[in-house]
């Protein structure tokens, strides 16, 4: 897998923002990819040490529009956790 199939985009909520000031980050992630993927992939994109990554597999959502029903994409949510004394300006990187 690619670097750039692994991390697809980071997950921007309030309550992921509650995280940085720690050195946690929250990541959407390729559902095949593994732990150790993730974190040789982050290590690498933005030059940090990686202490723990944590992954949830999430379903996607039953939806209704009238008659016709669905449903969204499963997705893979990867939580970043980085060593002691690393950071990362999220906003500029984007």
């Amino acid at each position: 897998m690619h670097l750039t199939e692994v991390i697809q985009k980071p997950v921007l909520t309030e309550k992921s923002f509650v995280g940085h000031a720690n050195g946690v980050y929250t990541f959407l992630v390729n559902k095949k990819a593994n732990k150790v993927q993730i974190k040789k992939t982050f290590e690498q994109i933005f030059e940090v040490k990686v202490e723990s990554v944590r992954t949830m597999n999430y379903d996607g959502k039953e939806k209704r529009m009238g008659k016709f029903a669905g449903k969204t994409n499963n997705y893979k949510k990867a939580i970043i956790t980085l060593k002691e004394g690393e950071s990362l300006d999220l906003l500029n990187d984007l």
